[in-house]
């Protein structure tokens, strides 16, 4: 398509203007003047626009309002929706950077920054593909839809999950759903694997740090708690695989990752320069990161742990655990046969001239909550950016994968929304 082609340069300048905006996560900045620079965009495309703030959702605060956007533009006749669905939240920077990391530095090829690829790069990109698709086709039938929303990656409560309860994804207004995540620009994401996130607390009795035997160690119980894991659980995780077509290779198996570990005193503040006190820790703490298969039942996956805890007990006389639920999150996956399955692997294949490859992705993203609060199943991901750099220092995003991805979602508009 001519309009895309024409709009690259337009492509690069979008997306780097979106790097600069550092809308990092925690704690929430900039989520409103993101929401701004996209209306005036989209108004100007001939969008109709609303900003939804995620008034009471977890995480939103007066100092950090959870804003999110929602544009709309209209075809001439009556016709399906299509909803191009991003998160305009960023992770922290962290360290080994080369680049700026909000500088939106074009070298070699490739837009440079964080959220470049995940997923800034993505949601230019939608938005490239919907005007260039509205230029060529101004009589279209339907609607098309482009969101940019808050908080996917702390669970993504103060964006599609507040929007999917207000109504915004029922299937009756809204029946296809791409969600531009880095899964490459060849592949189409299914869905994705089951969470659950839980905290395991050890517990023991404060004491003199030169008299141990009179209190109870609750690192040391936890040191237990660690040392079974790697006897029995890992073990037994390794054993678990699906037949969902989870990329990487390694996560076609159950998974649990160790989160954070913290016990005994708190971490000094910044700046102090004296000793610790000499006291035997009474409290030790641990997130567990379970990530489970389409083929495992939630009940079955927490009873593991609790089996695990309880083996432990069995062996230390004054062994106390709590273990406390934080996150949960249903596996899932569309049919390969859905409308928008179909429409965009015809795409990818008239476009790339290759088939296209079906994935499920190792963790979690807004599709789960369409899925599971709107109802709305026909909902896939697809964009550009390779998911490996998601979260790595220097992230970045190929601008030629940029412009196939668009080309690959206009052409599955023509064929939605003919």
């Amino acid at each position: 398509m001519t309009a895309i082609a024409a709009r690259r340069d337009d492509l690069i300048a979008l997306t780097q203007d979106l790097i600069r905006i550092p809308t990092l996560n925690p704690p929430g900045r900039n989520y409103r003047e993101i929401c701004e620079y996209l209306a005036a965009r989209l108004e100007k495309s001939g969008f109709a626009v609303e900003l939804v703030r995620a008034q009471g959702a977890l995480a939103d605060s007066d100092k950090y309002p959870r804003w999110n956007i929602v544009a709309r533009h209209t075809g001439t006749r009556a016709g399906d929706c299509v909803h191009f669905n991003s998160h305009h939240d960023v992770v922290e920077v962290g360290h080994g950077w080369t680049m700026d990391p909000f500088g939106g530095t074009v070298k070699d090829g490739r837009i440079y920054g964080r959220g470049a690829c995940d997923m800034k790069g993505g949601l230019a990109t939608s938005i490239i593909a919907a005007e260039a698709f509205i230029e060529t086709f101004p009589d279209h039938a339907g609607a098309i839809e482009i969101s940019a929303t808050a908080d996917e990656e702390s669970g993504g409560f103060g964006g599609v999950a507040y929007l999917a309860e207000q109504g915004w994804f029922n299937p009756d207004r809204v029946q296809h759903v791409i969600i531009p995540e880095p899964l490459n620009k060849d592949r189409i994401c299914l869905g994705h694997r089951g969470v659950w996130w839980a905290e395991i607390e050890t517990r023991g009795r404060i004491a003199h740090g030169s008299m141990p035997f009179l209190g109870d160690c609750a690192i040391r119980h936890m040191g237990a708690v660690l040392d079974e894991m790697e006897q029995t659980l890992f073990p037994l995780l390794a054993g678990k695989h699906t037949a969902m077509p989870v990329v990487p290779d390694g996560a076609r198996q159950s998974t649990l990752n160790i989160n954070d570990i913290h016990g005994g005193a708190r971490e000094p503040e910044d700046g102090y320069t004296g000793l610790p006190t000499p006291c035997v820790p009474d409290r030790c703490r641990i997130t567990i990161d379970r990530r489970f298969l389409i083929e495992e039942d939630i009940g079955d996956v927490k009873h593991e742990v609790t089996a695990m805890l309880e083996r432990v007990k069995s062996r230390r006389p004054t062994f106390q655990y709590e273990i406390r639920d934080l996150f949960e999150v249903q596996p899932t996956m569309t049919d390969t046969g859905a409308p928008v399955v179909r429409t965009m692997a015809q795409a990818i294949e008239k476009v790339l001239s290759r088939q296209a490859e079906f994935v499920v992705s190792p963790g979690t993203y807004d599709q789960k909550h369409i899925d599971r609060i709107g109802k709305l199943k026909n909902c896939i991901a697809y964009g550009p950016g390779i998911l490996d750099l998601a979260h790595q220092p220097d992230e970045w995003v190929g601008i030629d994968d940029m412009t196939d991805s668009a080309l690959v979602m206009a052409s599955a508009l023509a064929e939605l929304l003919k």
